[in-house]
């Protein structure tokens, strides 16, 4: 089983421990630093989506156009286009990045964001229109007849596009979320499920419940499983977690207060801080505490060595892509890069060949035993 890498577009070098140094946009800053991750060995970047942000589609372009292969994951509202727009945009999209679309679906954390662009749908009904809008996307996608919708939120007639994407039969979408409501929409629709990193059991139980949605959905393939982390790295295992608590000390510095949002991803990360601040390998909460747990904060503290191994901890449970950004968004990128993902890679390779090196032995055994028909 494959496993891809996803970074982070950020499009200045501020964080949660640094005001950035440039304009909020800082175009050198965003090119360099995604080359540093193609250069890294990353896949794919994510470019995110908040109504004050830049257009992460724009930035996609831009970046494109000046890498070779990285892929991106381009965050889009459905609220702020209809979704046969969308549908031609991102496979006009599609053909301008040659193929390195994927495209992720965001319904709304935050009232107040979403207000700010006009949205005052409540979360559920949000979720409701998400799910409506990535079915007509993947119908105006792979639908060369025209064709209506009839839903609660988009309503059209004999609609079909001119322009189809270059990826055939259609780039993946990909959708997050940890209510019910969000395990129904992607559980029946997303391609890719994305997940922000809890201990493993917390995990294991989210991605149970985005399976079950999907069957009830009548599903025989699972969506493909996206868990964010994020990675303090030291070259022992106490430079590690003396920088872990530098981080904590900075974003306490840095803070006027908590982040309490309401969404429920990051309501379990808190109730995860209450137990306690470490759990299995090296997952550690004390990000959470500091920042309110308002987006994927949990780290992995510890060697390379350490945090690969906590990583494949998360694929062994079905985990195929991994999302990661640190603190020191360029040294970090390259850091993990360099470090991290050849160990996780080489690993899960040697995991394959054993399995299929199994899977060959057995099947003379099974073929003699009448288990299955020879060359079947």
């Amino acid at each position: 089983m494959p496993v891809s890498f996803v970074g982070s577009a950020m499009t200045n070098d501020g964080s949660e421990t640094r005001a950035h140094s440039g304009p909020v946009f800082d175009k050198e800053y965003t090119l360099r630093l995604a080359q540093a991750h193609e250069e890294a060995g990353w896949d794919r970047l994510l470019i995110a989506y908040r109504s004050n942000w830049p257009d992460p589609a724009q930035i996609a372009a831009y970046l494109a156009a000046n890498t070779d292969h990285i892929e991106f994951l381009v965050a889009h509202r459905p609220n702020v286009s209809y979704p046969t727009f969308a549908a031609t945009t991102f496979a006009t999209f599609d053909h301008v990045t040659d193929g390195r679309l994927t495209l992720h679906f965001i319904s709304g954390a935050f009232d107040d964001d979403q207000q700010r662009e006009g949205d005052f749908l409540k979360k559920d009904e949000r979720y409701a229109r998400t799910r409506e809008y990535m079915q007509i996307v993947k119908k105006a996608w792979t639908s060369h007849e025209p064709f209506d919708y009839e839903g609660e939120h988009y309503r059209f007639h004999d609609f079909v596009s001119d322009v189809f994407p270059a990826q055939q039969p259609r780039p993946a979408l990909s959708f997050g979320g940890s209510s019910p409501a969000a395990y129904a929409v992607g559980g029946a629709e997303a391609d890719i499920y994305g997940l922000w990193a809890e201990s493993l059991a917390g995990t294991a139980e989210q991605i149970n419940s985005v399976y079950r949605a999907a069957q009830a959905a009548g599903r025989t393939e699972m969506p493909r499983l996206h868990c964010a982390f994020r990675p303090i790295l030291g070259a022992t295992e106490e430079q590690a977690w003396e920088k872990a608590h530098r981080v904590v000390d900075q974003i306490h510095a840095r803070k006027q207060g908590l982040s309490k949002s309401a969404d429920v991803a990051s309501y379990r990360l808190r109730q995860l801080a209450a137990q306690g601040e470490r759990f299995d390998r090296c997952l550690w909460t004390g990000t959470v505490a500091a920042t309110g747990g308002g987006g994927p904060v949990a780290a992995l503290v510890g060697t390379p060595e350490t945090v690969a191994a906590a990583l494949l901890d998360y694929v062994d449970l079905g985990v195929e892509i991994i999302a990661a950004h640190g603190y020191d968004y360029l040294e970090d990128a390259v850091e993990f890069g360099r470090e991290v993902i050849p160990i996780v890679r080489a690993e899960v390779a040697k995991r394959d060949a054993l399995r299929q090196k199994a899977a060959d032995a057995s099947a003379p055994a099974a073929d003699a035993a009448g288990l299955r028909p020879v060359g079947g």
